[in-house]
């Protein structure tokens, strides 16, 4: 089979490898689409440190191709979404079923303690409890639910409720996917800030009430203008200091700050501890997600609640993740999806 292969930072090598037997309580998945995320661009220029040779690509679905001896619930043929988390199932977290947080988490293609091959390859193995039938979605489609379940997790983490009003700072493709998820949950009013004009436009058309020109207006002003007062929950979906702390300026007392971007690892900031303590905002984090929510994720998009086509702009093969990688680092474009055999 043919794969990309990230062999250093900020190289990728095209390789014939060897097909991957699964082992008996996995699947082999021939992989129709795969998303590129942020995470992966942060893989490739060194800034999420990982090991090479490595298989980058955890957003994907396909169809199965081998089934294990001790699988039981799918066969051959059938189209399914894969779940990159692979928890240890064993440590405290696990047990009560924090298993996004495991202390001996596997990935696949994505961030973990072990990191085994990802899908930007023509196959890739995966536990069978790690998948999920998409029925006849669209696999560029079905690719999107491990990011939408990421989603999910952020809006639970900060326990919105119908009517809380909610800010996002940024509209690429994962804060596009984090208003809908805000709006699934019942969120109202949110508003969107974004330099883009066409994302801006893109927001409001997939639910935002309000949207913000950081260029034009100060945010910090605006979106609580917007809002009617600060929000309940200010989400941060780009991953810089200034946009986080941007984030929890507009955040109300008693209220949330979701850091949901990929901030830079060596990233730091500065906090006031008797802000924190007086207006009682808290911080959190969203960095990954479960197995329910995984479930939650590909069950919206499999009944429409999710808006997945106007996200995917980009359709490329195993040999343009470099150019994507570019055009990323540019804001060009939403969601791309690797399609292996593209361009061939």
């Amino acid at each position: 089979m043919r794969a990309s292969t990230l062999t250093d930072v900020g190289e990728i090598a095209v390789e014939e490898r060897e097909r991957p037997e699964p082992a008996a309580d996995e699947v082999l998945v021939q992989v129709g689409a795969c998303g590129v995320c942020m995470t992966d661009y942060h893989m490739y220029h060194g800034t999420f440190a990982v090991e090479t040779p490595l298989v980058l690509g955890h957003e994907s679905a396909g169809t199965v191709a081998e089934v294990g001896d001790d699988v039981a619930g799918f066969e051959v043929g059938d189209r399914v979404a894969i779940n990159p988390t692979v928890p240890c199932n064993a440590c405290s977290y696990c047990k009560r079923g924090e298993t996004h947080l495991c202390e001996n988490n596997t990935s696949i293609g994505g961030a973990g303690d072990t990191i085994l091959d990802g899908a930007f390859a023509e196959y890739v193995r995966v536990p069978a409890i790690n998948v999920e039938d998409i029925g006849e979605m669209a696999f560029e489609h079905a690719a999107l639910a491990e990011p939408l379940a990421c989603c999910v997790h952020g809006v639970e983490e900060v326990g919105v409720k119908p009517g809380d009003s909610v800010a996002i700072i940024g509209a690429g493709p994962i804060g596009l996917l984090l208003l809908q998820a805000f709006r699934n949950a019942g969120a109202a009013p949110i508003v969107v800030s974004e330099l883009d004009e066409e994302r801006r436009e893109l927001a409001a058309e997939l639910g935002a009430d309000a949207v913000v020109d950081p260029e034009a207006e100060d945010p910090e002003v605006a979106i609580p203008e917007a809002a009617g007062g600060p929000v309940d929950v200010g989400a941060e979906a780009i991953g810089l200091v200034p946009t986080i702390q941007q984030a929890n300026a507009v955040t109300a007392p008693g209220g949330s700050t979701l850091v949901f971007g990929v901030p830079d690892q060596e990233a730091t900031m500065e906090i006031s501890p008797f802000d924190v303590f007086f207006d009682e905002v808290g911080y959190r984090g969203s960095f990954s997600l479960t197995t329910e929510d995984f479930e939650r994720a590909v069950t919206l998009l499999r009944y429409g609640r999710v808006d997945a086509d106007a996200l995917v702009t980009e359709r490329i093969g195993l040999d343009d993740l470099p150019t994507a990688f570019e055009r990323m680092g540019d804001a060009e474009g939403l969601k791309k999806v690797v399609v292996p055999g593209e361009g061939e």
